[in-house]
């Protein structure tokens, strides 16, 4: 009897093993996108599961990867609609595939590229959520107010620390895992600005404000002395397995600020604090290349998620200045 299957995961998709001449082309691939495109080690994992299930599809056609046609591509993406893949997914795999099929046509091992004509599965469009200016003010007010009712040496050190967090979270919209693994080396080029490493290596320089820079002094002044190599390395020590606080400490800790500040815990996390940054320069004035600099996008498509701040704003705008929009229209 067959076991009943858990639910909410899909049905397993049977282990492919490409041929070995498929084999060596993929690795070639993969080893392309690291070294000269500097693709993270995640983005290499997910690309050689979408490429290994892609040749899984070809071999049931009867068919190899050098062999395939845009027939064969539109038929797969098709399967891949039919398994209720998310949008974003099913896209994250077109892009594998085409990279893929412009890397064999560069080194001339296909003469035309099968995924030129294959539109990328639609998306919806999901608006980032983040907390207005004053919602966040308040959250930095309480977390400052913290230190004067802090009992104790022990619980002072904390509370500045996570003030340190918060300010430099606000003030630069770092990743939570770029934030809470920043190295104490980051702060050496300029005291002004941060050095970041991101996704892929890539680095960044991020200006901090005075706020994020005198929490940083004051917590410097009181960061633990002694450490351990692992742990002094980091700008925020903990006694972990990386020898730095965890991205879910520091989580819990701003859902408990976000809940004194009188805001629902579930509206807020680190990343939203992040779109809140993003958000909150553009209806300044900031231009959206400088956000995606600042982000650390590699792709300025992924930064058009906040173009509606810049259509509320051009709305406001037109409203405000408008001729037109000042007076009513006069009827004949």
């Amino acid at each position: 009897m067959t076991p009943p299957r858990k639910r909410g995961r899909p049905p397993a998709v049977p282990a492919h093993v490409p041929k070995p001449a498929e084999a060596a082309l993929l690795e070639a691939f993969l080893e392309m996108m690291a070294a000269e495109r500097n693709a993270a080690a995640n983005t290499i994992a997910a690309y050689r599961r979408d490429l290994t299930d892609y040749a899984a599809f070809l071999a049931g056609q009867g068919l190899g990867l050098e062999r395939a046609g845009a027939d064969q591509v539109a038929a797969y993406f098709d399967t891949v609609e039919g398994r209720g893949l998310k949008p974003s997914t099913a896209a994250r795999r077109l892009s594998a595939l085409r990279q893929f099929h412009r890397f064999a046509l560069a080194d001339g091992l296909r003469a035309d590229d099968p995924t030129s004509r294959i539109e990328a599965p639609r998306r919806g469009r999901r608006l980032p959520k983040y907390l207005s200016e004053d919602e966040v003010e308040a959250m930095l007010r309480i977390a400052a107010d913290a230190l004067g009712r802090a009992a104790g040496p022990s619980r002072e050190k904390r509370a500045i620390r996570f003030l340190a967090l918060v300010e430099i979270l606000y003030a630069t919209g770092l990743r939570v895992s770029e934030l809470v693994g920043l190295p104490l080396s980051a702060l050496a080029h300029d005291p002004r600005f941060v050095l970041v490493k991101g996704k892929g290596g890539r680095e960044r320089m991020v200006p901090l404000s005075d706020p994020a820079r005198a929490a940083i002094a004051r917590w410097l002044g009181l960061r633990p002395k002694g450490l351990l190599p692992k742990q002094a390395k980091w700008l925020f020590p903990a006694g972990t397995a990386t020898g730095h606080m965890t991205r879910q400490h520091f989580a819990q800790g701003l859902k408990a600020l976000a809940a004194e500040a009188g805001i629902e815990p579930e509206r807020v996390s680190p990343h939203v604090l992040r779109h809140a940054f993003a958000s909150h320069l553009l209806a300044h004035g900031a231009d959206l290349r400088v956000v995606q600099t600042l982000l650390g996008h590699a792709d300025i498509s992924t930064t058009e998620i906040y173009t509606h701040i810049l259509d509320e704003k051009l709305r406001t705008l037109v409203n405000r200045h408008h001729p037109m929009a000042r007076s009513p229209r006069r009827t004949s």
